[in-house]
């Protein structure tokens, strides 16, 4: 599936059980001229207290802990699954709420918390790590996702993404969601926001006490891979 460009490869394990997620198993399946390729691998797992848990994987074998154009993909795939009107999606630190919007599909992302702010950048945290640079005059950390903020008409937002343990991606969801609790601390409001990154848009809104990330995701194929 892919969402802006951000594409994914998610395995099914709600049914049947998967082999061992070695860091040789992620890379066979990932690798885009000798495997599937995507950015991330997603694992669906069950849960008792949601509808599936997820764990991501980035292309090179790590592990990550928050993926919005991730859990929006899930998000479709369980909502056509169940036909329900909501799901609910497990990950390390929270449990996020995927339902069916007028413009794709909505997660309520949960909490976004201000880790730092400098003159350049502000560091976020939303089970995951951000730095949102709005003037990048320092060297990129290699330990947290950067998005860079290029531009900024009123509310419509340009972004260039760098996710930790994928390289350049055309979109992040939980980047979009980091640049704009960046803004919103930054300029003290909460007015929904549209983030354009290279491979698309996605509307942010709510606010840093539960974000939502909003945008369309498509299924590009499905099939069975021989290990």
């Amino acid at each position: 599936m892919q969402a802006q460009g951000n594409d994914f490869v998610i395995l099914n394990s709600l049914s049947q059980p998967l082999p061992e997620l070695t860091d040789a198993f992620v890379k066979k399946i990932t690798e885009r001229r000798y495997g599937i390729g995507c950015d991330q691998l997603l694992v669906l797992l069950p849960n008792d207290d949601a509808d599936a848990s997820m764990r991501i994987f980035n292309n090179d074998g790590s592990e990550a802990f928050n993926c919005g154009n991730g859990l929006r993909c899930v998000g479709e795939l369980l909502l056509s699954e169940s036909g329900a009107e909501s799901v609910s999606i497990a990950l390390k630190d929270r449990t996020v709420i995927a339902r069916r919007s007028d413009h794709g599909i909505a997660v309520e992302m949960g909490t976004a918390i201000v880790k730092e702010q400098t003159e350049s950048h502000v560091d976020i945290e939303i089970g995951n790590e951000h730095r949102v640079f709005f003037e990048a005059t320092e060297t990129f950390p290699e330990d947290k996702n950067i998005e860079i903020v290029t531009g900024q008409v009123a509310d419509h937002v340009y972004l260039d993404v760098i996710e930790r343990g994928a390289g350049r991606t055309l979109a992040c969801g939980s980047g979009a969601c980091a640049a704009t609790a960046a803004i919103w601390h930054v300029e003290g409001h909460t007015r929904p926001q549209t983030i354009e990154m290279p491979g698309g848009e996605v509307t942010v809104s709510g606010n840093s006490e539960n974000l939502v990330l909003e945008g369309l995701v498509k299924t590009v194929f499905s099939g069975h891979f021989r290990l």
